[in-house]
Parts: C-alpha cells; sequence; structure tokens
C-alpha cells in the first residue's frame, strides 16, 4: 500500500488511521531519511492508542513508553545502536511480544532481530514537500486513504 500525505497534519491523519487498526503485539519498523516524519506518524498511532502524553522522538532515550487507554505503545530510535546485538541487550523482548504496539525507527539495523509478522513502513519525502509512505505485510484490515 502506497499513501501520500501533503503536511504533517495529513501525516499525523493517517497515523490515526493505521493505529485505530492496530492489535496487541504489532510491530511497525519504520525507515525513512532524518526529518522524514516517522515520529510525525507516530503522533497519530499513538492518538489511535488513546496517548495523552506528548510523543518526541526517542533519539537519546532509545525507547518511550506511553500508556495508552487502548494499549501501551513503545516508541524506540536505534539509530544510536551498533547493530542488533545491541539491540537485543535492551530487553526488548517483552515489549515486542507483549500487550502494545511497539514502532522502531531506523529498524534497518536490528531487522534480524525482529518478528516475521512485523509491518515495514517507509516514508519518503518527495521533492514537492509531500510524503510517500509504503507500507508492506500489512494483515491488520482496509486501510483507506
Amino acid at each position: 500500500m502506497v499513501f501520500h500525505t501533503n503536511s504533517s497534519e495529513d501525516t499525523v491523519a493517517l497515523g490515526e488511521k493505521i493505529g485505530a487498526l492496530l492489535r496487541p503485539g504489532d510491530v511497525i519498523a519504520m525507515t525513512g531519511t532524518l526529518a522524514a516524519g516517522k515520529t510525525t506518524l507516530t503522533k497519530g498511532i499513538a492518538q489511535a492508542l488513546g496517548v495523552t502524553d506528548v510523543v518526541t522522538s526517542p533519539t537519546f532515550c532509545l525507547i518511550s513508553e506511553y500508556e495508552g487507554t487502548k494499549m501501551p505503545l513503545y516508541h524506540m530510535d536505534v539509530y544510536r545502536l551498533e547493530g542488533a546485538e545491541d539491540f537485543v541487550n535492551l530487553g526488548v523482548d517483552d515489549m515486542l511480544y507483549g500487550r502494545g504496539v511497539c514502532i522502531i525507527e531506523w529498524s534497518e539495523k536490528v531487522a534480524s532481530e525482529l518478528p516475521k509478522k512485523t509491518i515495514h513502513l517507509s516514508i519518503t519525502p518527495l521533492e514537492d514537500g509531500r510524503r510517500e509512505i509504503s507500507i508492506e505485510n500489512w494483515n491488520n484490515g482496509a486501510l483507506e486513504a
């Protein structure tokens, strides 16, 4: 599936639609350049999960945990990790296989450690300022633009 958003508000709105269809245990592996919109999309997903806290990039803390009214959100940024071994050493198994949703930014660095059912989401900034958002391995129902 491929979607296009015209603004950060559109990106948040798409995140809300995605979040409304997520189930406990879902893992989203995000890829995209710096400032592509990964955290912006995560903000929309968080809203759909009932998170009321302000969602920020977990670049320096690595993992931000948010309690939503529907389920928890574990937002990870693995950019600063050396590789998959560092990821495993963070003790992420309880999150990856738990009762919440995991979103992993820069997931290509830890791809070998992710569950097979992981949803792969790629964000590409376009020259005209829009974002192209591609989703693969999505089995959670109909998602409309």
